[in-house]
């Protein structure tokens, strides 16, 4: 069955991140992968774009399914893929509520990650402003303390409580992206133990971005947030 999988994805990515450590935590072995590089525009190729005409990665395809967004295609594997491996939702109602809630939450830890990493590649020279910079460092960091907020509220190890759950296989490598741009470990502790606790996890370790065992931190952008 996994053979007609196929995923093309960027090192580092964290789509593509959370695509490969669901298809890990469900056991899938076998699928066909591409590493593609973003720095030589690969993602804009025509064979990424006959499978995502946005020319973005991941670009994932299971026979004539098509799923291109990340938390699709990890809820996608979830649902096809019950009794495989890891179960990433749980019983628990209250816990199965919190990992949605989280899930989705997460859309705002990326995007407000995103506007302060490459807010100088997004935008143009003559269209930047010291004060946009400031307001948008300033949005990140309500953003991040929100996140060490709830894991000091959850009960348990997890984002959603005392399991392992889709709403983790989704944000850690979004916090992890932030600590690989020089958030500072000591400012949230929450963060950063979270952080450490998962990063050996089997799924995460055997998917960890090459490019990051090279160069564990990118830069110290993120050191003030």
């Amino acid at each position: 069955m996994a053979q007609n999988m196929t995923l093309l994805w960027g090192s580092g990515s964290p789509p593509c991140w959370r695509v490969m450590i669901a298809l890990e935590e469900k056991e899938i072995k076998g699928y066909k992968q591409k590493l593609l590089s973003f720095e030589k525009m690969e993602h804009k190729s025509k064979e990424v774009m006959e499978m995502n005409p946005r020319g973005q990665l991941p670009a994932f395809k299971w026979g004539d399914k098509v799923l291109n967004e990340s938390y699709a295609a990890c809820l996608f594997l979830e649902s096809q893929f019950k009794s495989n491996g890891t179960k990433l939702t749980p019983d628990c109602p209250n816990e199965l509520a919190l990992m949605y809630q989280r899930m989705f939450e997460g859309f705002a830890l990326t995007q407000k990650s995103g506007i302060v990493i490459y807010y100088h590649y997004l935008v143009p020279e003559g269209e930047r402003h010291d004060s946009a910079v400031k307001r948008n460092r300033e949005a990140l960091s309500a953003e991040v303390k929100l996140w060490e907020g709830y894991l000091e509220k959850v009960k348990g190890d997890y984002l959603a409580g005392s399991s392992f759950t889709m709403a983790d296989v989704c944000i850690f490598p979004s916090i992890s992206y932030l600590f690989h741009f020089g958030l500072s470990m000591e400012r949230y502790p929450k963060l950063a133990a979270y952080y450490n606790r998962l990063k050996s996890r089997p799924s995460i370790k055997a998917t960890w971005p090459q490019s990051w065992l090279e160069n564990p931190q990118s830069s110290d952008l993120l050191k003030d947030i």
